[in-house]
């Protein structure tokens, strides 16, 4: 719930915390070492959300839906890109409908901003929003896809209704060849960084780029990743991309 560094948004905000390992993606997942610590500083939101399981942090299953956050973005005046969940997952298959409908009220009542919401439930999500949601112009709706094995979700994903869809290819961990780009709007690609990340190779950029030209869909490259992300940088055939969908904040 708030400003943030993360290079392809301006803001995030967190009405649900906590979340459930999901696939390979998540074993280091940054959100994990977060609410951690945060619960070592006495943050009460993120009592009892992680574990220690092999010297590291895991997440419990356990959730906490924050009705006191829901209003946050109502407070902010200045338009912006807004990455909601940084810390859990809307679609996580626990988290009521009745709560998704408090977020998506609070999101259709500030047109302003734009929201990203990012899930590794694709299934859920569309499954959810087929109901009676309005499909809202300020709402983007993507996935998270690190594999081979999860490529399935880009198909899941063309099955939510959305104004933009777009995909996290973030820790990129494997080739994602086997996928398609078709209806989807928008790509960004990430290495994993932190002490135990998993390198990315050249070959599996190169691959989502060409979908990306293929389907006519942006392409973002956030990092390359690495013990030292800094280090490595965000620079990819000699230039940055930061491309985004044309209705961006």
């Amino acid at each position: 719930m708030a400003e943030t560094t993360i290079e392809w948004t301006d803001a995030t905000w967190n009405p649900v915390a906590g979340c459930s390992i999901m696939s390979s993606g998540c074993t280091n997942c940054y959100a994990m070492r977060m609410a951690a610590r945060l619960e070592a500083m006495g943050v009460e939101k993120y009592k009892g959300l992680t574990r220690k399981s092999g010297g590291r942090p895991k997440w419990t299953g356990a959730l906490y839906l924050d009705e006191d956050a829901l209003q946050i973005p109502k407070t902010w005046s200045r338009p912006r890109n807004v990455f909601v969940n940084s810390m859990s997952d809307l679609f996580h298959p626990d988290i009521p409908v009745s709560f998704v409908r408090k977020v998506w009220s609070v999101m259709s009542d500030t047109p302003r901003h734009t929201y990203q919401v990012l899930t590794k439930r694709p299934d859920r999500m569309a499954a959810i929003l087929k109901e009676d949601f309005d499909l809202l112009p300020n709402v983007w709706l993507g996935t998270s896809v690190e594999d081979s094995q999860v490529v399935h979700r880009l198909d899941e994903l063309r099955q939510v209704p959305a104004a933009i869809r777009f995909v996290s290819f973030e820790p990129l961990i494997g080739s994602v060849s086997a996928g398609s780009l078709e209806g989807i709007h928008w790509a960004i690609v990430g290495g994993e960084s932190g002490p135990k990340a998993r390198q990315m190779e050249a070959s599996w950029i190169d691959e989502i780029f060409d979908m990306c030209s293929d389907a006519d869909a942006a392409f973002f490259f956030k990092q390359w990743g690495g013990h030292n992300k800094k280090k490595t940088g965000r620079s990819y055939r000699g230039r940055t991309w930061d491309n985004m969908p044309a209705t961006a904040a």
